[in-house]
C-alpha cells in the first residue's frame, strides 16, 4: 500500500518535497498544510513588489508560465492534496498523526501519516520595544506584511525607518526610495551593514551606495522606542544617535526558526534553536524529516552549525527530502554560505568565511583585496570589480570569496566559480589556475578570480605586503608615516595639494632615478590607481634596500567607493 506523507508548511520548501516526491512515487498519498491560505511564493522577491520592480503580488506565486500556485494547482497539476488555513497544533510521534485547526471555524481534526514532514520555515523578530505594536510598524514576513507595506506607502507616506543592515533591510531601503522617494533611513545596531555576511571593506562601499542614493545610514545605532499614538500613529524613532522623525518603521533585524512543534514533539534541536538533522535531512525521529529555514545548518568551512534563511536552498533540500522519501538515496553534506544582494545598481555576493569568521573559527586567514575590470579592460563597458578571497596562512586552504561592482551576473558568477574550490577544501593554487571562460566581453584574459588567488599567495609568502583602504586612512592619520604616490602628477596633484610633503609623488618611470628623495626612516605607503603599480614598487623598493614599504590595496579606486574625501 502506498505511504502517506504530510507536509507541514508550503512556502518554499514543503511544495518542492511535494513536487517532486509525486514525480518520483506516483503512487505516493501527498498532503500538504499551511494555516495561511496563499502558499508557494516567492519570498526574497517581497523587496521587489514594495519597490515596484514586480507590479502584481500575484506574480510572486505564479510559474514562469504563468500559471498560479494555488490549491487547483497542485491537485490539477502537481497531483496532490494542498489545505490551506489548515494550522497544525501536534504531532503524537507515538499515534504518527498530526492534529490541526482550520483557522475559519475553529475545528479540530486528526491526520495520520507514515511519514512527515516539516516545512514550517522561519518568523521575523519583532523586538519588544516601546512601541513596537503601533500602527505604521511593520515586518517582512508574506504577502500580507509586503500588501501592508505597499499599502502605506500609496497613502503619500513621506519618511520611514528601516531598522537592520541585512539584506532585506537594504532590499527595503531601496525599495521605499527609488519608486516611491520615501525619506528613508537605515538603522544598524552593529558597526556595520551585513554584519554576519560581509568584510568591512565591502560593508563601506555598500553604505555609501546607499548615501549615494539618499537613504541615510546610521550603523552602531541602537534603536530605544518608537513614539507615537494609535489616533496620530508614529512620530519618531528614538535611538542612541538620537531622535529620527518618520511616519512608519519596518524591522528587518532576522528571523528565528519555526521550530515549535518539533520541540513540543521531542525532536532534537541545534544550538540555534533550529531542528537537527542528519545528512539525509531526517530528524532525531527517522519518520520525519525537515528542511530551508527551520533547520540547523552544517557549514562545510567553519564545522559550526549555522540557521540560512534562504529559498534556493530550502528548494535543493526538498529535492533532496523527496528523493529520501520515494526511496531513491540522497544526502545534503551542508552549506558554504552563499549570499548575494543588490543595492541599487551594485551587487555584492559572498561565499564562505569572512576575516573575521575564519580567525574566530581558529585558522589564521589572510585576506587579499583586489580591483581588475571584470571585461576586458578596452572593451567599451568594462567596469571595475571589487573582489577579497580568504585564506588560511598555515594550509593555503581557500576559506571564503566576496565580490561587488555595477555588473551584477558577473559579481555572482565570480563568487559562484569559487564557492565548490571552498567546499572542497581546495588551496590557492587551485584558484590561482581555475579555468574560466574567457572573451573580451566576458572577462579580462586574467580573470579577478586568478589575481586574487595570486595575491593571497603573495601575501602568504611575504612577497605582498599589504594595508586595507580603510585602515590605511587610519594610520595615516594617527602615525607618522609617509605616502609615496607612483602616478601621473595630474592623478597624484589633490593628494599632494591637501597632504604636502607626507605625500611624495613620483612618477612609476621615475622611481629608479629619484630614490634619494624616498624617506627610508619611517612606514612607507604606495599608492597607485588599483594597488597592480604599488605591488611592483614595493618589490622594487624591497630590492633597493627600502623594509618598511607597504602597498595600499586597491588604492584610489577602492577610496572613491569608501571615504572619497580623503582623495578629494
Amino acid at each position: 500500500m502506498a505511504e502517506r506523507v504530510v507536509v507541514v508548511g508550503g512556502v518554499a520548501l514543503g511544495p518542492k518535497v511535494a513536487s517532486r516526491l509525486k514525480r518520483s512515487d506516483p503512487d505516493a498519498e501527498v498532503i500538504l498544510l499551511d494555516r495561511v491560505r496563499r502558499i508557494s511564493y516567492g519570498g526574497c522577491g517581497i523587496p521587489y513588489f514594495v519597490g515596484g520592480d514586480v507590479s502584481e503580488i500575484e506574480e510572486l506565486r505564479k510559474t514562469m508560465y504563468h500559471m498560479v500556485r494555488d490549491e487547483a494547482f497542485f491537485r490539477d497539476v502537481k497531483h496532490f492534496e494542498a489545505r490551506t488555513g489548515k494550522e497544525v497544533l501536534s504531532i503524537d510521534r507515538k499515534s504518527k498523526e498530526i492534529r490541526y485547526r482550520d483557522v475559519d471555524d475553529g475545528t479540530e481534526e486528526t491526520l495520520g501519516y507514515d511519514k512527515l514532514v516539516l516545512a514550517t520555515g522561519s518568523s521575523p523578530v519583532l523586538p519588544p520595544l516601546p512601541g513596537s505594536d503601533l500602527p505604521g510598524v511593520s515586518v517582512v514576513s508574506n504577502l500580507d506584511d509586503a500588501e501592508r507595506i505597499k499599502g502605506m506607502l500609496s497613502t503619500g507616506l513621506e519618511s520611514a525607518v528601516v531598522v537592520g543592515g541585512g539584506a532585506i533591510g537594504m532590499e527595503m531601503a531601496e525599495a521605499l526610495t527609488d519608486l516611491w522617494g520615501v525619506e528613508t533611513t537605515l538603522v544598524e545596531m552593529m558597526d556595520q551593514v551585513l554584519p554576519a555576511a560581509a568584510s568591512p571593506v565591502m560593508a563601506r562601499m555598500l553604505e555609501k551606495q546607499l548615501r549615494d542614493n539618499d537613504v541615510a545610514v546610521y550603523t552602531g545605532t541602537q534603536v530605544k522606542q518608537i513614539e507615537g499614538d494609535e489616533d496620530s500613529g508614529l512620530r519618531a524613532v528614538e535611538t542612541s544617535q538620537g531622535r529620527i522623525p518618520c511616519q512608519a518603521v519596518i524591522f528587518c533585524v532576522g528571523v528565528r526558526p519555526n521550530s515549535g512543534l518539533a520541540r513540543e514533539a521531542g525532536l532534537s534541536l541545534g544550538p540555534n534553536g533550529g531542528i537537527a538533522v542528519n545528512t539525509r535531512l531526517q530528524t532525531s525521529d527517522p519518520d520525519i524529516y525537515a528542511g530551508g529555514d527551520c533547520v540547523e545548518q552544517h557549514n562545510l568551512v567553519s564545522g559550526d552549525s549555522m540557521l540560512l534563511p534562504l529559498g534556493s536552498l530550502a528548494n535543493r533540500q526538498g529535492r533532496v527530502i523527496a528523493n529520501n522519501l520515494s526511496g531513491l538515496r540522497d544526502t545534503f553534506p551542508g552549506v558554504v554560505s552563499n549570499f548575494c544582494v543588490k543595492v541599487f545598481d551594485k551587487g555584492m555576493a559572498r561565499a564562505g568565511l569572512t576575516f573575521e569568521q575564519a580567525r574566530q573559527a581558529g585558522f589564521s586567514p589572510v585576506s587579499a583585496f583586489v580591483i581588475q575590470p571584470d571585461r576586458a579592460h578596452f572593451y567599451p563597458d568594462s567596469k571595475l570589480m571589487f573582489m577579497k578571497l580568504v585564506a588560511d596562512a598555515r594550509t593555503r586552504r581557500v576559506l571564503g570569496a566576496e565580490a561587488y561592482g555595477p555588473k551584477l551576473d558577473a559579481v555572482k558568477a565570480r563568487v559562484d566559480a569559487v564557492a565548490p574550490l571552498i567546499g572542497s577544501k581546495a588551496d590557492l593554487s587551485e584558484v590561482s589556475n581555475l579555468e574560466v571562460c574567457y572573451s573580451p566581453p566576458f572577462s579580462p584574459a586574467v580573470d579577478i578570480v586568478n589575481v586574487a588567488g595570486n595575491t593571497a599567495q603573495n601575501l602568504i609568502d611575504g612577497i605582498n605586503v599589504s594595508v586595507e583602504p580603510q585602515e590605511f586612512v587610519e594610520l595615516f592619520r594617527s602615525t607618522d608615516c609617509n605616502v609615496l604616490d607612483p602616478r601621473s602628477e595630474a592623478m597624484a596633484g589633490p593628494c599632494v595639494e591637501k597632504y604636502g610633503s607626507r605625500w611624495i609623488n613620483i612618477p612609476l618611470s621615475q622611481v629608479p632615478y629619484r630614490l634619494e628623495e624616498i624617506p627610508s626612516d619611517k612606514p612607507l605607503y604606495v599608492f597607485c590607481n588599483t594597488g597592480t603599480t604599488s605591488f611592483e614598487v614595493q618589490r622594487y623598493l624591497n630590492a633597493k634596500g627600502f623594509t618598511d614599504v607597504w602597498t595600499v590595496a586597491g588604492s584610489y579606486a577602492a577610496m572613491l567607493n569608501i571615504d572619497p574625501d580623503f582623495v578629494s
